[in-house]
């Protein structure tokens, strides 16, 4: 999937991947598309519960060799 922005949370635990996933979206336009790699399960529902809360669209949701990768279009 094409992407604007990538941000790499791998190693973080919770709150990170969500704290520094809402800071990366800070800069991004409305329509662009964030790129986050996290290692923590976690983040799976985390993800999608930042999503539902901030009006951002959680685009697709991906397990690639024990990281999870997530595609987030700023609102």
């Amino acid at each position: 999937m094409k992407f604007d922005k990538e941000f790499d949370a791998s190693g973080m635990s919770c709150p990170l991947p969500i704290v520094k996933t809402k800071k990366s979206l800070t800069d991004m336009t409305s329509g662009q598309i964030l790129k986050v790699i996290s290692t923590d399960s976690g983040s799976v529902k985390d993800m999608q519960a930042f999503a539902d809360q901030t009006g951002n669209t959680l685009v697709s949701t991906a397990e690639e060799g024990g990281k999870y990768v997530f595609f987030m279009k700023k609102k």
